[in-house]
């Protein structure tokens, strides 16, 4: 039971490459099976964590694999949706540009302060991960997105914002930091309360 949790994170690496794959060879009923195979892969990220912490084995080392699967496996849609649709991401480049440029930012921040990647597995972070998702699905099925992708930007600066503001704030790396609020708490000592099945 305890390696359902590490088989899951790792199962998104093998949805990101068979996306890729089947954008590549350009596969009849392309579009069915990369949302059904992206759907899988964000129920994989939803249920790995919360597997974990009730098998009382989530730790500091699975929340940072979970982190950076979980980029490499959007990362690898990305890719795949690209070859199916270039001309929406010319369109949208300088906003995609800026999206990137954000979430590098805080991945440097992290490294460059705590010498780790971030892993705070914010709220905010969460709730982007949905708009990435919605606007992937709509991209994938009409290869063009505007209002579900204005949101999607908006929310990713915001919450790109934040945890950079997270990182700033933190005395000392820590894993999943729900909020700024949160994180304030933790910089002036004091325990801050993490939801069982999101959080922890």
């Amino acid at each position: 039971m305890k390696h359902i949790p590490i088989a899951l994170i790792y199962s998104r690496l093998l949805i990101g490459f068979g996306i890729i794959l089947l954008s590549v060879f350009h596969v009849a009923h392309y579009s069915f099976l990369a949302i059904t195979l992206l759907s899988i892969g964000l129920l994989t990220d939803v249920f790995d964590g919360i597997i974990a912490r009730k098998l009382n084995i989530s730790s500091e080392k699975l929340r940072r694999l979970d982190s950076g699967i979980d980029q490499v496996f959007f990362i690898s849609v990305a890719v795949a949706t690209y070859i199916q649709c270039p001309d929406f991401f010319k369109t949208n480049l300088v906003k995609l540009i800026v999206l990137g440029a954000f979430e590098a930012s805080t991945y440097v921040l992290s490294y460059f302060k705590f010498k780790k990647e971030i892993a705070t597995h914010s709220i905010g972070a969460k709730i982007w991960t949905l708009t990435i998702f919605a606007t992937l699905v709509e991209i994938m099925v009409h290869c063009e997105s505007v209002v579900l992708f204005e949101l999607c930007f908006w929310i990713g600066v915001v919450t790109r914002i934040e945890i950079l503001a997270i990182v700033i704030t933190l005395k000392k790396w820590t894993n999943d930091v729900p909020s700024f609020y949160h994180a304030i708490k933790l910089r002036q000592g004091k325990e801050i309360k993490r939801n069982k099945l999101f959080n922890g």
